[in-house]
């Protein structure tokens, strides 16, 4: 194990770190938690010994000790590559550390880094080794250190004063980092009161915020790994040896809690692996990836641009305006055939309005606020109470029900600047949102209905995805039966729709369960797009009733938020990417492009032109007196997906020399066969 550092070594190039604050702190630390854990192991021993029963995933049976036998005794048990393989352990649906002893009879289930909860466990594992690394070199107060939520890597966040970090500070804090994996530290947990909890970070005003900031009934646990000991509600990786490659991805500024008005803070991004073969695989997709970054292709093609003087809210230009449109109208197409009505409610309201939804209360600082004649009103950042205010407006019948409503509306979210990422993180974008309301007995359905309009979207945009089912939060909404019932129906649509799924335990909204659905792109990136949330409370918020097959009877309607794009600004930037800037023919702001081989052939060109763009496709005529093969390059580097090269010839017979932009040859089509072509391949989404 890491023993404590000595404050005078290798002080830090560019800061001069705290020495007294870590020599004050660190072997405070150490004791305090040494001498709690000495005391929880005497306690265990004390009462240990019972037998238990331990029951793995495929039936079996194992025999173990109460307080005493750990799940790696269990994985030892089972393999010697399992043992040194299994990074955590699930028991009784409850994640567990590998050294953590078992308490009662109990199902377990072992986890490795092929797994999302062994993936996510080691890089929130990692990101611990990332705070010892900073707090040992810059003698920084630490803040958070979670897995990120995109899914690849980690980050931690913490309070430098004056100090930036930058590129340059990444060699010394991986050499930290690959100390601390060279020593084998395990990662030791211990439960600790409120008043300990408060003793040990007492030099950490952060810390102490979080802690004071936890439930009276929380169970609070602190987790070290040498030097480092950290406040953490864990579970995390047996020892810091597991971690084989580690790199240090980016720095930048964050606020603490997200507050623009709090302290500005250091956020260090890294990522790690269990081999060095897969750093590198990363670090190249990394690199493939950054050839695409929307942000560079949308110049490029000149599809948008933002200007500092409206940030986080993009300027679509006129082909950036072809791709967003084709989007909705894609969307729209299929509300149609699907039973959806389209609706336009208000972009501002009444602050009242944001209080009965709950808002209000939970996500003010996210809105827009101002005073309009003495009131205060906030642009909207979603759909939904506007929707429950449509509902509301007159008495429904249980005739009307399911009744789907859409919107695309613009929506506005303050989100802070240093948040702001292209078109990814905005502030200003509009959404396929849609609320359906229904009965209790239609929510299978309805459910089962949105996730096959999703799995057909994402065919078409050539997307994989994974469903999850995200379960009932610690804090949460409405009464426990009414949740159950929720996640019974959810589950049972899943179950219908022929997709695995897993479960995602206690990450559901705090107003209902919901069905996350995670898509891969053509870089193995993934994102989450789609929504799927159930919704008992906002129709009790707004006291939404419809009338019953008995006319008497009033009874409570279930609201489903969906979406299938998600924000169409940041659904268009994945879809750039994905692509690799080569858009699909249905989707593409260049479709085709008229290219006359001399100066007697234009005005045939510009014939040709017109016809394809009477035809509804979007085509351009190239009138230079560039040499025919510059123009066929230049209509190729600019991504038309059909270049159309005529000469005397074509002009003599009425027909076109076809090219496909990615090809050497081509073929001649008459002008008929051309559009039939055109036609079929629209239809087929190609």
């Amino acid at each position: 194990m890491g023993g404590v550092p000595d404050p005078k070594s290798k002080p830090s190039h560019s800061h001069p770190k705290d020495d007294e604050y870590l020599s004050c702190v660190i072997p405070k630390r150490i004791a305090v938690f040494e001498s709690i854990k000495a005391q929880q192991i005497a306690l265990r021993q004390s009462i240990s010994g019972d037998p238990i029963k331990i029951t793995l995933l495929n039936g079996t049976v194992k025999e173990g000790k109460k307080w005493a036998t750990t799940p790696l005794d269990i994985a030892r048990e089972i393999s010697k590559g399992l043992a040194s393989n299994a990074l955590i352990s699930q028991v009784n649906g409850v994640l567990w550390d590998m050294s953590r002893p078992l308490e009662g009879d109990c199902e377990l289930k072992l986890f490795t880094f092929d797994s999302d909860e062994g993936r996510d466990t080691f890089w929130h594992s990692s990101a611990h080794i990332l705070g010892q690394a900073l707090e040992v070199a810059y003698g920084c107060k630490l803040c958070i250190g979670p897995c990120t939520t995109r899914g690849e890597g980690f980050y931690y966040d913490a309070f430098y004063g004056e100090l930036g970090l930058n590129e340059d500070h990444f060699k010394e804090i991986e050499s930290g980092a690959l100390k601390a994996v060279g020593e084998k530290q395990p990662f030791e947990r211990i439960e600790v009161s409120r008043n300990q909890a408060l003793e040990l970070f007492s030099e950490n005003s952060f810390k102490i915020e979080i802690i004071n900031d936890l439930p009276e009934d929380k169970t609070i646990t602190v987790y070290r790994c040498g030097p480092l000991v950290d406040l953490c509600r864990g579970p995390h990786i047996p020892n810091t040896s597991f971690v084989k490659a580690f790199a240090c991805l980016k720095a930048s500024s964050a606020y603490w809690r997200g507050n623009k008005d709090r302290e500005s803070l250091q956020r260090v991004y890294g990522i790690s692996y269990p081999d060095s073969k897969r750093l590198k695989e990363y670090i190249a997709r990394i690199e493939e990836a950054k050839k695409y970054d929307h942000r560079l292709l949308g110049v490029k093609q000149e599809l948008f641009f933002c200007h500092p003087l409206s940030p986080g809210s993009w300027f679509f230009l006129p082909h950036g305006g072809r791709i967003y449109n084709k989007l909705m109208e894609f969307i729209k197409a299929q509300y149609k055939e699907r039973g959806y009505h389209e609706v336009f409610s208000p972009t501002m309201y009444n602050m009242q309005l944001w209080e009965t939804s709950g808002h209000a209360a939970n996500y003010k600082e996210n809105m827009f606020v101002f005073e309009v004649e003495k009131q205060e009103f906030g642009l909207k950042p979603m759909n939904c109470p506007g929707h429950c205010l449509m509902f509301e407006h007159r008495v429904r019948s249980y005739r009307e029900l399911p009744l789907r409503l859409a919107d695309f509306g613009v929506l506005h979210r303050n989100e802070a600047s240093g948040a702001l990422t292209g078109l990814t993180r905005v502030r200003r974008f509009q959404q396929d949102d849609a609320h359906i309301f229904c009965r209790e007995s239609q929510i299978k359905d309805e459910v089962m209905g949105v996730l096959e309009f999703i799995n057909y979207a994402y065919n078409i945009f050539g997307f994989t995805y994974e469903l999850k089912l995200s379960t009932r939060p610690e804090k949460y909404l409405g009464d426990l039966e009414t949740w159950e019932k929720a996640e019974a129906a959810l589950m049972e649509a899943l179950n219908q729709s022929g997709k695995p799924w897993e479960i995602n335990e206690g990450d559901g909204a705090f107003y209902g369960p919901k069905i996350d659905i995670s898509v891969s792109d053509a870089l193995s990136r993934k994102f989450q797009c789609a929504t799927l949330q159930l919704d008992f409370q906002l129709p009790s918020r707004f006291d939404l009733s419809y009338s019953a097959e008995d006319e008497a009877k009033r009874e409570r309607p279930v609201m489903i938020h969906r979406a299938i794009l998600g924000s169409v600004e940041r659904m268009f930037a994945i879809l750039l990417e994905h692509y690799k800037g080569k858009w699909p023919f249905w989707l593409s702001p260049r479709q085709a492009i008229v290219c006359p081989v001399s100066e007697k052939s234009q005005p045939y060109a510009l014939k040709v032109r017109d016809q394809i763009h009477q035809a509804g496709y979007y085509v351009d005529v190239d009138t230079t007196d560039r040499k025919i093969q510059k123009k066929v390059r230049e209509a190729q580097l600019a991504q038309y997906n059909y270049i159309l090269v005529v000469g005397e010839e074509e002009a003599n017979t009425g027909q076109v020399s076809v090219r496909v932009r990615d090809k050497g040859d081509h073929s001649v089509m008459s002008m008929e066969n051309l559009l039939s072509y055109f036609k079929s391949e629209i239809a087929a989404f190609h």
